[in-house]
């Protein structure tokens, strides 16, 4: 279908391009941008007056609830979620269940993602059997099979050995690995170790517990050349341990979510479980820090650290309540809030979630997370002027559950989706 996009404000990030243009959408590509061919006949044509029409997002971090917890999200409702959110690719991690630890069962995650024409799958294959941290997994073949890197997911490592025989074997083939760092005996904790988990009684998770991995995994990685990607820092002293790796060379990016970016551990309040996340909310400083690490580039990428979870499972006891939260459907706007916020250029807050991101899948994110002739019609149409309030209900997700609806922070957020395209098809309207 050949598709005309109309008098938009066309942003493309990585080239920092940034004009109003007229774009041409022919056999699920970009035709051309600004000067049309004339001989160019669109099957639709979408008016994007007073809009912004960006690359579609690249999520690098999103549980899809398939396989084995259909029960909190169906691979179609959180699919759909990411299109109505302007997210065209999603990275998700391997702690499905089965564990995605087998060609067969990432092949059959794509096959299901590929016959909704929704978003663009990308999983991540787990980097030891069962996520049990104790034998490797065939990357050779999960690769082969589509993953896009290797993952523990929220499973530590407890064998150093073992990490480094991963790293070695990742380094020799140029595998990325995706390691969300936490001591498995100090990361046991509900909420950040601190004078509010203190007086509600909650068990603490230290700072220690992110740094002590942090120090760890840089060893390995000087000893072993890797290229990593650090998972969702939580803390300011997290945030200069990267710093610190990068001015020293080694191949390491990172990432930071959209709950750490905003909110911080006072907005438990009296044991609010939509604020029960992994990793916990911190304090003040540490959300500060996470800030400017990600306007300075020592934080590369902002993911939505979507993962969705069953009222049932959230309608308890905080230390009890399942960690997590419905993100697909705020990812632009975070990312927007934060550069509203932060003093932060509309250019950065697009970076960091389409081409940076997109830069993480390697040969597969080829062409994505741009927006120029040639690249898969990947784009999201968004009106920036206009302000939306976050009513759960209206999610299409099928969890419900996000600290972005709390009443005391404001849940008025920038940028409303208008249409979402991916690969030259329409997947979402605003109707």
């Amino acid at each position: 279908m050949n598709i005309l996009i109309q008098h938009g404000h066309v942003v493309d990030p990585a080239s920092g391009f940034s004009q109003r243009a007229n774009v041409a959408v022919q056999k699920g590509h970009v035709l051309a941008i600004g000067q049309i061919p004339s001989d160019f006949k669109p099957d639709q044509t979408i008016d994007a007056t007073d809009c912004m029409v960006i690359p579609g997002l690249v999520d690098a971090c999103a549980r899809l609830g398939e396989p084995g917890h259909e029960h909190e999200g169906m691979l179609e409702s959180e699919l759909a979620a990411a299109v109505a959110g302007g997210v065209t690719s999603v990275v998700c991690p391997p702690d499905t269940q089965p564990v995605l630890d087998e060609p067969g069962l990432v092949e059959m995650l794509q096959y299901r993602a590929a016959r909704l024409h929704l978003s663009r799958v990308f999983p991540l294959g787990a980097l030891t059997r069962g996520l049990a941290g104790e034998s490797l997994t065939p990357m050779a073949e999960l690769t082969l099979a589509g993953c896009v890197g290797f993952s523990q997911a929220e499973h530590g490592m407890t064998q150093t050995q073992t990490l480094q025989r991963a790293m070695q074997y990742a380094a020799t083939y140029g595998y990325v690995v995706w390691l969300r760092p936490q001591d498995v005996h100090l990361g046991k904790g509900v909420a950040a170790s601190g004078p509010l988990a203190t007086r509600l009684g909650l068990s603490g998770v230290p700072v220690a517990a992110e740094t002590i991995a942090l120090h760890t995994l840089i060893d390995v990685m000087r000893s072993t050349g890797a290229r990593v990607h650090v998972c969702r820092l939580s803390s300011a002293a997290g945030v200069e341990l990267v710093r610190l790796a990068k001015a020293e060379g080694l191949a390491i990016s990172a990432d930071v979510s959209i709950h750490n970016l905003h909110f911080t551990d006072n907005d438990v309040g009296y044991f609010d479980t939509r604020a029960r996340l992994t990793p916990p909310l911190r304090q003040q400083a540490d959300r500060e820090a996470l800030r400017q690490g990600l306007a300075d580039g020592t934080i590369d990428v902002l993911v939505s650290d979507h993962t969705p979870v069953e009222s049932d499972a959230k309608y308890l006891p905080f230390a009890q309540a399942e960690p997590g939260a419905t993100a697909l459907e705020l990812l632009l706007s975070a990312s927007l809030k934060w550069a509203e916020q932060s003093g932060v250029g509309v250019m950065r807050a697009l970076q960091v979630v389409t081409s940076s991101p997109a830069a993480l899948l390697g040969p597969a994110g080829q062409g994505l997370g741009r927006l120029e002739a040639g690249v898969p019609a990947d784009i999201c149409i968004y009106k920036a002027t206009e302000q939306w309030q976050v009513e759960p209900t209206a999610l299409h997700s099928q969890s419900k559950h996000t600290p972005f609806a709390f009443d005391m922070n404001g849940s008025l957020m920038p940028g409303k989706v208008q249409a979402t395209l991916v690969a030259g098809r329409v997947a979402y309207q605003l109707t």
